[in-house]
């Protein structure tokens, strides 16, 4: 028997990607195909100033699962990925990047929980890989997340795969460092189901990361401070008492529980 799976929109944020996003698209497109998912990869090309746009015109012709949305100016991973949420049409989200550094197969690996679960969120099992001074960062800041928010996550900026559904009902304060993570912490918080699963990290093959700046440890920093007044002062998000979404798959699981 043919397992049916919810379908998905794939969000695919570029930037000056002209020489990525090409293979980006096929072999998320191929992947799609072996998995049998009814699927729609959206392209955000965000202010891109080289051939970006006009390559993913061009495969637009060849497959209308193909989407484009642009920005006239950069906005941010961010920006770009909750712009994709506001347009997408399917049952689920993810992003995958449009530098081609991620391996669609195995970002779609678990994709069969979304049968049984909202959000599905990816940890990094080969973290030694990383620097020495990258791991002790991440180690702190995962901590900072969880003890303040009473969470239990082993990783926040993977590329989880989400119902859109429960994403519409969430108003997002960030688009920077922390947007994911202050996503999952009010989704988690509200009672969504949600299950962790192991990926690998690949070796990053050239450059240098851009995590590691001070203008991104005081946006990381103004936004924590921001997430935190919502759902500890003012308590206008992350909440058990805020109702589900009736179309969630947590929603149905604690109405049969009942």
């Amino acid at each position: 028997m043919i397992q049916q799976f919810p379908s998905l929109s794939v969000i695919m944020p570029c930037l000056n990607e002209a020489d990525n996003i090409a293979d980006a698209i096929q072999e998320t497109l191929n992947t799609l195909d072996q998995m049998s998912i009814d699927a729609e990869i959206m392209v955000i090309n965000d202010g891109s100033r080289d051939a970006t746009a006009e390559i993913v015109k061009q495969l637009q012709a060849t497959d209308e699962r193909i989407k484009l949305l642009s920005h006239t100016k950069p906005e941010g991973v961010g920006a770009s990925f909750w712009d994709g949420v506001q347009n997408a049409s399917h049952d689920f989200v993810t992003m995958i990047p449009g530098d081609n550094e991620n391996d669609p197969e195995d970002v779609l690996k678990y994709y069969y929980l979304t049968q049984d679960i909202d959000i599905i969120v990816p940890f990094i099992m080969n973290i030694e890989i990383r620097s020495k001074i990258r791991r002790i960062i991440s180690a702190l800041y995962r901590f900072i997340i969880n003890v303040s928010f009473g969470m239990n996550l082993n990783y926040t900026n993977g590329t989880v795969i989400y119902n859109r559904q429960i994403l519409l009902d969430i108003n997002l304060g960030t688009t920077g460092f922390l947007y994911q993570a202050e996503i999952l912490i009010k989704l988690i918080r509200m009672g969504y189901f949600y299950a962790e699963t192991p990926h690998l990290l690949s070796m990053r093959g050239s450059g240098k990361t851009k995590a590691l700046t001070f203008t991104s440890l005081f946006n990381v920093i103004s936004s924590y401070l921001k997430l935190f007044w919502a759902v500890h002062i003012s308590r206008k998000a992350g909440h058990t008492g805020e109702p589900l979404n009736e179309k969630s798959i947590s929603y149905r699981r604690y109405q049969d529980n009942q």
